[in-house]
């Protein structure tokens, strides 16, 4: 490893620590570095911690939980970023570019509009998001004689659009006093109400879709100069877009289903990786995790910390990433050369 692959390792690394630390020991219970690592060691180990049962219930089982979730729905959100990017070599590409998030939307929006428990929502979200994007698929396979790239944008914001009109519909259509409030606070995002279960529902799926993306690393980093040269150097353009943009996809579609519309980490997070660690996909990918996770998580305390009641999520990562994004606009563009 280099010397600034070190480096970048070591910084992303103490960022999701000191957002671990700061998620603890932030808000109405605080719970100090000391007191988690003995809960931490005692729950291994089977010993005691010789604490209050109250705090083992705030780490376990009230913000335990919230953490894994924001750690998991943020890498799972800059990685599928990271991947897009570099797939369409486009730096405003974000994950729900090819419709995934409204997809999820759509499916979120009709499981609590015909009242469906929140399993089922989860599920419809999840299966909605992966319909949208093979819609998109389907259609530009059905469209020849243009560039892949461009049909696949095209045809993601046309469903997009189509999954932003039904969810209008449906919110015209839904009871304003009890099913209205719910799709609103759904389509803000939110980490509010993770439970273990959530989290062991969407961790395999995210799994699942980074181990691609790491297998195929290089290949990514091929396809980015076109699929001319990938072609020349012996790799199946077709075969790993698919792959990627599946991948990528599985993992949108996991964190959409758990927390809601979340935007910018997938546009944002990318950016500051590169920074970071270069715009190689073999170091970009792992950077993109560990700053997704770190972000997302430090957003998520700010949204249950700064005021009385929690701000949506979805909001505060537009407020917090728009002066980011513009920041990073301004004196990185060196980043992508």
């Amino acid at each position: 490893m280099t010397r600034r692959g070190a480096a970048a390792a070591a910084a992303c690394t103490a960022a999701v620590v000191v957002a671990i630390l700061a998620a603890f020991a932030v808000g109405r219970y605080p719970v100090g570095p000391g007191a988690l690592a003995s809960v931490l060691w005692a729950k291994a180990s089977g010993g005691e911690h010789g604490l209050p049962a109250a705090v083992e219930t705030v780490i376990l089982g009230v913000r335990g939980p919230r953490v894994l979730a924001a750690l998991a729905i943020g890498a799972a959100l800059a990685a599928a970023g990271a991947a897009y990017q570099s797939l369409f070599r486009n730096p405003l590409v974000s994950p729900d570019i090819l419709g995934v998030s409204a997809g999820a939307a759509v499916g979120a929006v009709l499981g609590i509009f015909l009242s469906q428990p929140v399993l089922v929502i989860q599920a419809l979200a999840f299966a909605g998001g992966l319909a949208a994007v093979a819609l998109v698929y389907v259609v530009a396979n059905a469209v020849r004689g243009h560039d892949p790239l461009l049909v696949l944008v095209l045809a993601g914001v046309v469903v997009g659009s189509l999954g932003g009109a039904v969810i209008a519909l449906v919110k015209y259509l839904a009871d304003p006093y009890n099913q209205l409030p719910a799709i609103t606070f759904w389509l803000l995002g939110s980490l509010a109400a993770s439970t273990p279960g959530d989290l062991a529902a969407a961790a395999p799926a995210i799994v699942v879709g980074l181990v691609p993306l790491a297998l195929l690393r290089w290949r990514i980093n091929v396809l980015s100069l076109g699929d001319e040269e990938a072609r020349s150097l012996g790799v199946d353009a077709t075969a790993v877009r698919a792959v990627v943009i599946a991948a990528a996809t599985l993992m949108t579609a996991a964190a959409v289903s758990v927390a809601g519309i979340v935007g910018w980490v997938g546009l944002l997070v990318p950016h500051l990786a590169r920074l970071v660690a270069g715009p190689d996909f073999s170091r970009l990918l792992p950077a993109s995790v560990a700053i997704g996770a770190a972000f997302l998580l430090a957003v998520d305390t700010l949204a249950r910390t700064m005021a009385r009641i929690e701000i949506p999520l979805g909001v505060l990562t537009a407020f917090v990433g728009t002066p980011l994004f513009l920041w990073q606009l301004v004196v990185a563009r060196r980043s992508w050369q």
